[in-house]
């Protein structure tokens, strides 16, 4: 296991258990460097000050803000730091709901968290609050500081370990109506077409099992960068025709209910 990005302990109550925080992903996608195009040398990025035409060093930036009426408001780092959490070194739970209470469109980034050691009352401490988790289907919701950012987390149990997801705040998500949701005057379906898409979705259901989905443009890069090394002249594909609305949706729904029945689906 690679090491901690972070150490501390878990709080309820009274009762502290010492844990660390580990990425629950890892990153497999291919990163490119930028190259200048002519000899392929690396492209440097460097901080510049547009008005006395040099580049500048770190102890010279500041943090600007944009006021709504065009002013900027320039902070240093110690007046940046006045507003920074107060680091600590504990989850701490605030409440326990239901997990059918989250909103998945709040979690964020997940993570693994594991017992800090292997001391009796550390192990102890971590399986009893696991286990009630488990039984009950709750929740924790916390708060911690993480890289100097106070973060709002969701905690639960994931099969022998205790996950933990960062969470997005409230005011963060966007309001569907304002993201153009369908007005109430949207046709309602038929009957017949529901049940068409109702027998549809049936057909199409499965046990979930997240190992038979692949990354297939990570693949086809892979393919492309494999190809070019070998000295290979690379073809863009032909672009695909773009998708209409089906004009009569009940024969689309009875042709696409058609065509998985020979599947066995």
């Amino acid at each position: 296991m690679a090491r901690p990005l972070w150490s501390g302990s878990l709080s309820f109550g009274l009762v502290n258990v010492p844990v660390e925080l580990h990425s629950a992903v890892r990153d497999r996608q291919l990163h490119f460097t930028q190259l200048h195009d002519g000899d392929g040398t690396p492209i440097e990025i460097r901080r510049w000050c547009s008005k006395e035409e040099r580049e500048v060093d770190w102890e010279e930036v500041g943090h600007g803000y944009e006021l709504d009426d065009g002013r900027a408001v320039v902070l240093t780092d110690d007046e940046l730091d006045a507003a920074a959490p107060r680091r600590t070194r504990t989850i701490d739970v605030e409440q326990f709901a239901a997990l059918e209470e989250v909103d998945p469109m709040l979690l964020d980034h997940p993570y693994l968290l594991l017992p800090a050691g292997e001391s009796d009352g550390t192990l102890r401490a971590y399986r009893l609050l696991h286990d009630v988790m488990a039984d009950s289907g709750q929740v924790a919701i916390a708060r911690f500081v993480l890289r100097s950012k106070e973060h709002l987390a969701a905690i639960r149990a994931d099969g022998p370990l205790l996950a933990l997801s960062t969470m997005r705040f409230h005011d963060e998500l966007r309001d569907p109506a304002q993201a153009g949701a369908p007005s109430g005057r949207a046709a309602k379906p038929s009957a017949r077409a529901l049940r068409a898409a109702v027998a549809l979705i049936d057909s199409m259901a499965a046990d979930f099992d997240p190992a038979r989905w692949r990354d297939r443009h990570r693949a086809r890069l892979r393919r492309v960068i494999a190809r070019k090394a070998e000295g290979k002249t690379i073809r863009p594909p032909r672009p695909e025709p773009e998708e209409q609305a089906s004009p009569d949706l009940m024969a689309a729904l009875e042709a696409s209910i058609a065509r998985m029945e020979p599947a066995g689906r």
